[in-house]
């Protein structure tokens, strides 16, 4: 396991701690426990609980816009639709 700089735990620690990435992990948290309340995830099975409608574009946190899908396949976006976030639209 590689040990991370001590700059990128700065950016990293900086860029965690801001408002609106605070607020995009509390809704996050807040899908997952609700999967967790409903039975459809559980601690340590690989799961994720993903956002249709991404929260960055304007998607909810409601029941409609949230699924529960693998963690391979969630984690695997930028491979499947690259100019949804690159910057200069790839």
């Amino acid at each position: 396991m590689t040990k991370s700089s001590k700059a990128k735990l700065a950016y990293q620690k900086a860029y965690n701690a801001q408002p609106e990435n605070v607020h995009k992990r509390v809704l996050n948290n807040a899908a997952r426990r609700e999967a967790m309340a409903k039975g459809l995830v559980h601690k340590g099975d690989d799961t994720n609980v993903d956002h249709v409608k991404p929260l960055d574009l304007g998607g909810g946190n409601t029941r409609g816009n949230t699924r529960v899908i693998s963690e391979a396949e969630n984690k695997g976006w930028r491979k499947r639709q690259p100019s949804m976030y690159s910057k200069r639209g790839k």
